[in-house]
């Protein structure tokens, strides 16, 4: 009841700034980093109770976000006025937020409605395959669908092996997370670029090379690992296969008919510039995206509606995750605001000794450092949040980024996907997988054990990437 009662008071005070905001405004400039304690509060607390009290957390998470959310909601209409404070709400909350989880629902959805029925044997070069068709696939499904998708049969391979564990750790690297490197669809940080106005075939021609270099990279060492352990296993008396070999089937094809039309959506999004728009308080919208938001709500409706419910069964699909992630964005968006504000401000900001880290005495961006301070907050915190405080780091601009910067962009875009897998918080589908394994009697690494892979796997691969191209 009280939930309900503060969301509707919320939603009058906010219609209620409505003829202010278009006049209103933040000057980074003038903040202090006391501004970020919530977006950093809200970070850590995502971070570590999972860790410390898994039972508060899951039973309160969106509370908590909603907390941190008005501890900064708060003071800040209390010193900026409400009309401020209502435009950068509805700033972020209209154009970043709402486009992002829209997207999130209609891949979920989608790919939560195919299934792959049968089973193969988890040899080292079927297992190397899988995971090579999954890094493909994260691109164009999102490294959560592609996760959700893939993970179950690949453990049905290998339910008779005993050494697995580093065939999930291998999984999580690529599939849910490098493997989404090339399009917008495939990791959130990429979207929210989309949504800052990065073209939509841009990662793909520069995040490419990076991304294969790294997922082949990894491939090898994963093929020759777990061939040393599948030869270890050749002289033990073999294990009962509860899943035996058989044919497989893909269900639900319909979805990917609907993959297709998410991808063309957004397509259309980015390249549809018909020029009209509506002002709502202040803001912009344009019809383009009003229509893309509009199409991925439709597709996945008839995703529901069209996908055998034996599929969804099978899949263990549920709303809960999805659930999880949009009210802890909501928090995260809502909490960034000052953040955001105060990088903006450059070295005049509050965060002017950051600005001075990746940048050298004339000004230049220095690219190793995007790609290592965006990677190294990528690991710890979500790195869609992450990859926007870097972006604005970096200008904000577009086309600038694009251009003239577009080795700085490509350096904040891989740091941010590709180091989200060096922790288990790193990105959604990490955790997933994790929970999904270890239902299934995979040993996983404790959080610190994880970190120990990265550090020996990944890192030595982030050093070449960094060498080669930065």
């Amino acid at each position: 009841m009280l939930s309900l009662l503060f969301r509707r008071g919320a939603l009058a005070w906010l219609l209620g700034t409505l003829p202010l905001v278009a006049h209103a405004g933040v000057n980074g400039a003038e903040l202090t980093t006391l501004w970020a304690v919530p977006f950093a509060g809200l970070l850590l607390s995502i971070a570590i109770l999972p860790l410390l009290a898994p039972g508060l957390w899951h039973h309160h998470f969106g509370k908590i976000a909603a907390g941190w959310a008005l501890l900064f909601i708060v003071p800040f209409a209390l010193q900026h006025g409400s009309g401020a404070t209502g435009h950068e709400l509805l700033h972020t909350l209209l154009l970043e937020y709402l486009p992002f989880i829209i997207l999130l629902v209609a891949l979920f959805t989608v790919a939560g409605g195919i299934y792959l029925r049968g089973n193969l044997h988890g040899s080292p070069l079927v297992n190397t395959t899988f995971l090579g068709i999954g890094t493909v696939l994260a691109s164009f499904t999102g490294t959560t669908g592609a996760s959700m998708l893939l993970i179950r049969p690949l453990l049905r391979a290998n339910d008779n092996r005993r050494h697995k564990t580093h065939v999930v750790v291998f999984f999580i690297f690529l599939v849910a997370n490098i493997g989404g490197s090339l399009t917008p669809l495939g990791d959130p940080p990429l979207f929210l670029g989309f949504l800052k106005g990065v073209s939509f075939g841009w990662t793909l021609r520069h995040l490419l090379p990076l991304m294969a270099f790294a997922s082949v990279a990894l491939l090898v060492l994963f093929y020759l690992l777990d061939r040393h352990y599948y030869h270890k296993e050749e002289n033990l008396p073999p294990l009962a296969d509860p899943t035996p070999d058989s044919k497989l089937r893909l269900e639900g094809s319909i979805n990917l008919l609907l993959l297709g039309a998410i991808v063309g959506a957004v397509l259309l999004s980015g390249t549809w510039k018909p020029g009209i728009n509506w002002t709502i308080g202040g803001l912009e919208i344009e019809l383009q995206s009003v229509v893309r938001d509009v199409l991925l709500l439709g597709i996945a409706a008839l995703s529901l509606a069209l996908t055998p419910g034996r599929c969804r069964a099978a899949n263990a699909f549920n709303w809960g995750p999805m659930l999880e992630v949009a009210k802890l964005f909501a928090g995260i968006f809502v909490t960034m605001i000052p953040v955001l504000a105060m990088l903006k401000a450059g070295s005049a900001g509050a965060f002017g000794n950051l600005v001075a880290m990746v940048n050298d005495g004339s000004g230049t961006p220095l690219n190793p450092a995007y790609f290592w301070l965006t990677g190294a907050l990528s690991s710890f915190l979500d790195n869609a949040p992450t990859y926007l405080v870097f972006f604005n780091l970096a200008g904000g601009e577009p086309g600038q980024l694009m251009t003239s910067l577009a080795p700085t962009l490509t350096a904040i875009s891989a740091g941010a996907v590709f180091m989200g897998a060096n922790s288990y918080i790193g990105n959604a589908p990490n955790f997933m997988v994790k929970a999904i394994a270890e239902e299934r009697g995979v040993a996983m690494p404790s959080f610190f054990g994880y970190i120990g892979w990265s550090l020996a796997i990944l890192i030595p691969v982030f050093l070449l990437v960094t060498l080669l191209f930065f």
